[in-house]
């Protein structure tokens, strides 16, 4: 079996939301990007949030919150693309909305998140021999992927132990 890293605490890198957005921007300098004020804000309600955000529930508080990008919703659907493209946030397809990358100073990755249908929680588990598996046997079948989203549904640790008492 692959190497599993120990990236699987849900909190790992995010739960220190300004740090987290610091980390960005270290990244963002080095790779020669530019972390905007409307972007380092949608960032930061991202990291903060602790769980997937919905982008209507993100519009919501850049609005109520007054700050950048709080009269042009475009904007954020804009930062929303950038932080995606650059691998600082990721997309789950299956409850559509958005997570903190827990490895914001790394490239765009591809991993397997576990979903808790009850409390909502994302865990970034990453796994290189899934990613690697499921690539490989695309390949096998003629099929050249360019990204990989796996998400598995089910309950969380903490949603299992609840429900046993």
């Amino acid at each position: 079996m692959g190497q599993i890293n120990a990236c699987t605490d849900p909190h790992h890198h995010v739960d220190d939301a300004a740090g987290f957005v610091r980390a960005v921007e270290r990244a963002c300098n080095e790779r020669g990007l530019r972390l905007t004020p409307i972007r380092g804000h949608v960032l930061g309600l991202i990291a903060k949030a602790g769980k997937p955000l919905k982008a209507y529930d993100l519009l919501d508080q850049v609005r109520d919150g007054g700050g950048p990008g709080a009269a042009a919703p475009p904007t954020v659907y804009r930062a929303l693309d950038f932080l995606l493209a650059n691998g600082f946030i990721h997309k789950l397809q299956s409850v559509n909305a958005f997570v903190a990358c827990h490895h914001p100073s790394t490239a765009q990755h591809s991993v397997p998140f576990l979903i808790c249908d009850q409390c909502h929680s994302a865990v970034e588990l990453e796994d290189e021999a899934v990613v690697a598996s499921l690539d490989a046997r695309a390949r096998t079948l003629g099929f050249m992927p360019q990204a990989q989203t796996l998400e598995v549904h089910g309950l969380c640790a903490r949603c299992v132990d609840i429900g046993a008492h």
